[in-house]
């Protein structure tokens, strides 16, 4: 559960899960697994807050900001979004919900529609709720487009005729039009130059200072995530892991995992470079159609011990907005030098046993779903 606190939440998470069936192949196909792709995740997002959720791909960070904002449906928890249930709404009751929460995708080529120009794709939320903004929607747009840094006589234009960059822009100006409470932002810039990324990071910087917007901002560039979050939540085959204030999740690491992480992360300093300790963790992502037993991280841990490997590890708290899900907590700082994790061929899936992603898995039940199907949900729906 996460405990209550002083500061407004616009977003609660407890215990969410997504489940995907995993069918037989033949004539009569039949369910022979499920697919954890979250599981059990409680996060929560204040006014005004930013929280990083970050973690290696395949880890459900990008399925977790879709279930919340029901892009996906959830197979349970709750999601509370500015004070109300979403988990069991249905498509109409959800309406006027999206415009408190909206999403911005990671691919700016095919988050939007190609047909449609620049001023109807940033405009589509007013139509869609049935808002008449002050001066009209045509005007808003015009207003939007300057205040993203976008030239507003190119609202005619179509996508196409614009940079990746640019598109990012539009993205973000069809996600703020509603003045929503939590925008999701599904990896924004991992698709831009580095030069681009910082623009961008610096727009949503200043509209989140404008607008008291709240962000949930998914990525797996930990250099990013240090620059726009406040507080940091770490993810590991669908389950959180670790959750701390931005400085003191990357000064006190406290979770195996994490400390990883951020050992991966190069410093611009060689002395410094060589004094630090790398932490190179064996083996690929476990499946998550059979996660690992009892800690799911334990089969590439370096300090994995017996307990590890049946009991399940519950969140604690360590210090104030400080909490772990570990065993045994790292509370003294790594010596310099390499640590090895366990060997990966022992933990490798291999062909024919429970876990192995070949032969049986031909039905992932919505995983494969493409960028711009999500995207046209989103033009749709809103």
């Amino acid at each position: 559960m996460i405990e209550a606190t002083d500061r407004v939440e616009v977003l609660r998470v407890e215990d969410l899960r997504v489940y995907f069936p995993v069918k037989s192949r033949g004539i009569f196909p039949r369910t022979v697994g499920q697919i954890k792709a979250v599981d059990g995740v409680s996060l929560s997002v204040g006014q005004g807050e930013t929280l990083g959720l970050v973690g290696e791909s395949g880890c459900g960070k990008s399925t977790t900001g879709r279930a919340i904002l029901r892009l996906i449906n959830p197979t349970g928890g709750h999601v509370v979004i500015n004070g109300t249930e979403v988990a069991g709404m249905s498509r109409r009751q959800l309406r006027p919900v999206r415009k408190q929460a909206q999403m911005i995708f990671q691919d700016p080529y095919n988050a939007l529609n190609p047909r449609h120009t620049v001023g109807s794709i940033i405009g589509a939320p007013y139509k869609i709720q049935q808002i008449d903004p002050p001066g009209g929607a045509r005007t808003a747009v015009r207003e939007i487009m300057e205040r993203v840094g976008l030239n507003p006589e190119h609202v005619n234009r179509y996508p196409n005729e614009f940079s990746g960059g640019q598109r990012q822009r539009i993205g973000i100006a069809r996600a703020i039009a509603l003045r929503p409470k939590l925008i999701i932002c599904d990896e924004p810039v991992s698709a831009l130059d580095v030069s681009i990324q910082a623009q961008i990071i610096n727009l949503l910087q200043d509209l989140q200072q404008d607008f008291n917007v709240s962000y949930l901002f998914i990525a797996h560039d930990l250099a990013v995530v240090r620059q726009i979050a406040h507080r940091v939540a770490v993810m590991y085959l669908g389950h959180i892991v670790e959750t701390a204030p931005r400085s003191v999740l990357y000064s006190e690491p406290m979770h195996p995992y994490t400390n990883a992480l951020l050992s991966a992360v190069p410093i611009p300093d060689p002395r410094k470079q060589s004094e630090r300790e790398r932490i190179l963790l064996g083996g690929d992502l476990p499946s998550p159609i059979n996660p690992p037993s009892g800690c799911v991280f334990h089969t590439r841990c370096f300090i994995a011990q017996d307990r590890c490997r049946t009991e399940v590890p519950q969140m604690r708290t360590m210090a104030p907005g400080h909490e772990v899900a570990c065993h045994f907590p790292i509370t003294e700082p790594l010596k310099g030098g390499v640590i090895h994790g366990p060997d990966p061929g022992l933990t490798a899936p291999v062909p024919g046993e429970p876990g192995y992603w070949s032969e049986t898995v031909t039905d992932l039940g919505g995983v494969g779903t493409s960028r711009l199907d999500s995207a046209n949900s989103t033009d749709e729906g809103v």
